[in-house]
């Protein structure tokens, strides 16, 4: 059965018809053959609505005292009962008079909704809770009944009922709405014309925004990548330089010039997490944008022209406002930049502003991408060797006599070239380049000390040189971006390989991959959250590290999986490449936790299963061995009563005798079911203490025949710690079952020994014996085994027994016995600090009973 579908008529105030626009839905949907029940309205005493509930089926509503009043509210368990197609609920935003099954209306349509039942129901624009604030500004009241705004967001259809203020005036004055003693004072005061226009202006904005989450789902399901005009949207793209100040306030002047404006400002940060932009200036311009009424997004990405204009053509945006570049002149030999580059490729259907301010021209520094890859103190020893180890060759081939050519000497600073891009990339090697040609030029081409040179065969050395140096250099740092890369992904596909290889391992440790993820990405935390609807609270289902979030809005970095669960990770902010990686431990983490859960249920179905062939070998038990004793008592008590009969003082003690035997047989059959039943439900609840073993086992042996067992219990054997009830019941039934099963004339022994730190039982018979692959199975309820008749018992002692040596955090397992038969072993925790003697020849106490 699916959750039924919510349609929401809005309205700007009481009196627009949100009721009566409700109910005439309701009749067209009886007239096409509709079960449509009217589960509440209200018609405050207004004629034409009253009208309309007439040929409308309407449940009987709930009658509550409170205080002494009486009051009706909607009858819950009617409408389910009732179970129509539709039901319709007035005043969506009611408190229910206490004592009612919800404590607001919206709460009592949730239920409804949740059992298969379409909701057609009413609210005014100044219920919803986040408008309260608003309203109350506005028209000077405080609505105290609201309802949560993702209640009504989550409407299947919201239709807005509009009325423009001088009507609705109207229909107040002719009475269509209050009675005529509040129509005077409601005109002046809440209906004034100012606050009906501002209440209709919320309702028109508000269904707005919805229409385009509408919008924004259909493009997104439909793969729609180019702009809909249908409002203004302006992004602004910062660099977190000063002059997004003035980009955020022109394109908020832009917004307000059309209805409906809206001011996106986004920063595109490079996916290795380095930037020269001031996290204070990128808080501040934050600051500015909210405080204008617009957003502020951060994205990650290594194009930022692209992701620019990726992130625009995702909101639907129709402007992008920039700034005029930051650059000198000699850089544009780098590339265009931003601006230039964002206008070519923004399509007909995106206008480009760029906007001039202070700061054009005056430089923005060099890129620190690549340096800060390779590491602080590589781009320092890159700067010192590309700088100062040219000036110190140079000083050092001025000094000695030996005259090595130019040639060798170009070498020579090529070598000095090449190793400052292996240390510091390419911009250290560019300048190396610069002056190292400078040196040779001033220093060794003739005529030296000037910059001219004489010979033009060595013009063309110094260019060659200065050629194979940019060359180089290139091909080097190309060459060291190239191992970045593909170090990283060897790191992806090492972590993928690992997701891939615990998928079919079928690992299912959930804090085991959250703590994979931690150390991964290096992260204070890691947290699986998730909730049932979009208006629960968050509920953590795993969680490794400190301070896990709580929501996926705490967490600096979150992880869709699906509609209502999340990956939440506070440390740091990843980069896009990351989250490609991410999303696979994402979508593992909410694997490894439906396998956990359907394990749980599994295991539960497992139990319920149990519990069910318990319950079938339980009726078959007292279909049969639980009748055999009282039928033999029946029988006893009826000879003993017959007066046909004149029985001897030994017939009538043998017939006692059978009663009594008879009643023991039933009494420790009931005993074993009540047992049993304690296990099962998980109420065992032992009283541990330090006990001799040759105070209880002696006591076990009441319910077996003489001379049937004998007794090996050394008296120097540590105290054990049990329960004194519990390993008597369990010795008892343990021997009870060898006894049943040994040879007449042959005794069962009863042996202990201590073996460390534990004391172990021996129950030896000489029987049948149990093959090995039973040996585990004669522990489960209602098992036989042999050719025991079926009225020596239901099976269950055993069974009994090892929960009792369980519950007392001991084990119980079943050995051949050498030569034949079979030997239960109980292995009992000794009493800490008491070990037994190591002389073997201490006495040993023997009983036979």
């Amino acid at each position: 059965m699916g959750r039924g579908k919510l349609r929401i008529y809005l309205g700007a105030a009481p009196g627009v018809g949100k009721t009566y626009a409700m109910l005439s839905e309701g009749h067209r949907r009886v007239e096409r053959g509709t079960d449509c029940v009217v589960a509440l309205v209200e018609h405050h005493g207004r004629p034409r609505t009253e009208v309309m509930l007439h040929g409308l089926e309407q449940v009987p509503r709930a009658t509550l005292q409170y205080r002494g009043a009486t009051f009706t509210e909607m009858d819950v368990d009617a409408v389910l009962a009732r179970k129509p197609a539709v039901a319709l609920v007035d005043e969506l935003a009611h408190t229910n008079v206490p004592g009612s099954r919800n404590s607001k209306r919206w709460q009592d349509v949730e239920e409804l909704l949740a059992a298969g039942i379409d909701v057609i129901s009413t609210v005014n624009i100044q219920h919803l809770e986040s408008l309260g604030d608003v309203v109350e500004s506005i028209t000077g009241v405080r609505q105290q009944e609201t309802v949560p705004d993702e209640v009504v967001r989550r409407a299947d259809q919201i239709e807005l009922v509009d009325m423009s203020p001088q009507a609705l005036r109207r229909r107040m004055a002719h009475g269509n709405i209050y009675k005529p003693d509040r129509i005077d004072a409601s005109l002046a005061n809440y209906f004034r014309p100012g606050n009906l226009t501002a209440l209709r202006e919320l309702a028109l904005l508000w269904t707005a925004d919805r229409v385009d989450e509408y919008l924004q789902q259909y493009r997104g399901e439909h793969g729609i990548r180019s702009t809909w005009q249908a409002r203004e949207r302006i992004v602004v793209g910062l660099t977190g330089g000063p002059e997004g100040r003035t980009l955020i306030r022109r394109a908020a002047r832009l917004a307000e010039k059309g209805a409906g404006g809206e001011v996106l400002a986004v920063y595109i940060a490079r996916s290795d997490g380095l930037t020269a932009a001031s996290p204070k200036e990128l808080a501040v311009q934050r600051t500015l944008v909210e405080d204008l009424g617009g957003t502020f997004h951060h994205v990650i990405g290594d194009d930022i022209p692209s992701g620019l204009l990726e992130f625009a053509r995702g909101v639907n945006a129709t402007q992008i406002v920039l700034g005029s570049s930051r650059r000198k002149t000699w850089q544009y030999m780098f590339g265009p930049g931003v601006g230039q580059t964002v206008a070519r490729e923004s399509g007909p259907d995106l206008d480009v502003h760029i906007v001039t301010h202070d700061e054009v021209a005056k430089g923005r520094g060099l890129p620190v991408a690549r340096g800060a890859r390779l590491g602080r103190s590589r781009i320092i020893w890159g700067w010192l060797v590309g700088i100062a180890g040219p000036a110190l060759l140079t000083l050092l081939l001025t000094h000695i006599d030996a005259d090595l050519g130019l040639a060798n000497d170009m070498l020579l600073f090529l070598a000095l070239t090449v190793a400052s891009a292996l240390l510091g990339g390419l911009l250290p090697a560019l300048a190396s380049v610069a002056f190292g040609s400078f040196l040779l030029n001033w220093f060794f081409t003739p005529p030296v000390h000037q910059l001219t040179i004489s010979d033009p065969r060595n013009i063309v050395a110094i260019a060659v040189f200065f050629g194979v140096a940019v060359s180089v250099a290139s091909v080097v740092d190309l060459a060291a971006r190239r191992t970045h890369q593909a170090a990283r992904l060897r790191a992806e596909s090492e972590v993928l390989s690992y997701l891939a290889g615990s998928v079919l391992r079928g690992e299912s440790s959930l804090p085991a991959l959250l703590e994979r993820v931690r150390e991964t990405f290096s992260m204070e935390s890691v947290a699986l959250l998730e909730r049932e609807s979009d208006v629960e609270p968050w509920t953590c289902a795993a969680s490794v590290g400190q301070r896990p979030a709580a929501r996926p809005e705490d967490a600096d970095v979150d992880m869709p999986v699906g509609e209502h669960m999340a990956l939440a990770l506070t440390g740091r902010v990843l980069p896009a490449e990351d989250r490609r990686v991410l999303g696979a431990f994402a979508a593992q983490a909410a694997v490894v936790l439906d396998r956990q859960r359907l394990v749980g249920e599994a295991e539960r179905a497992r139990k319920l299963a149990e519990g069910n062939k318990i319950r079938t070998s339980l009726l078959a038990a007292v279909s049969h061995d639980l009748r055999t004793p009282l039928a033999g008592i029946k029988a006893s008590v009826s000879s003993l009563r017959s007066d046909d009969v004149d029985w001897s003082e030994e017939d009538r003690a043998e017939l006692l005798e059978g009663i009594e035997d008879g009643a023991d047989r039933l009494d420790h059959l009931v005993g074993n079911l009540l047992d049993m039943s304690r296990l099962q439900t998980g109420t065992v609840t032992p009283l541990i203490r330090p006990i001799d073993l040759d105070e209880v086992v002696p006591m076990a042996l009441g319910g077996v025949p003489d001379g049937s067992a004998e007794l090996d219990i050394p008296e120097t054997l540590p105290m054990v710690e049990v329960d004194k009830g519990l390993l008597e019941r369990v010795v008892a039934n343990v021997v009870e079952n060898a006894v049943k099963y040994s040879p007449d004339g042959t005794p069962v022994t009863v042996s202990a020994s201590a073996l460390g730190d534990r004391v172990e039982l021996r129950v030896v018979d000489r029987g049948p014996g149990v093959p090995d692959e039973s040996k585990e199975r004669v522990f489960e309820p209602f098992q036989r085994f042999g050719d025991a008749p079926r009225g020596s018992g239901v099976g269950l002692g055993l069974a009994v027994a090892r929960g009792f040596v369980e519950a007392m955090g001991g084990t119980i397992t079943a050995e051949d016995t050498p030569g034949g038969g079979l030997t239960m072993t109980l292995t009992l925790k000794a009493v800490n600090g008491q070990l037994p003697p190591s002389d073997s020849d201490l006495p040993t106490a023997r009983i036979t009973t």
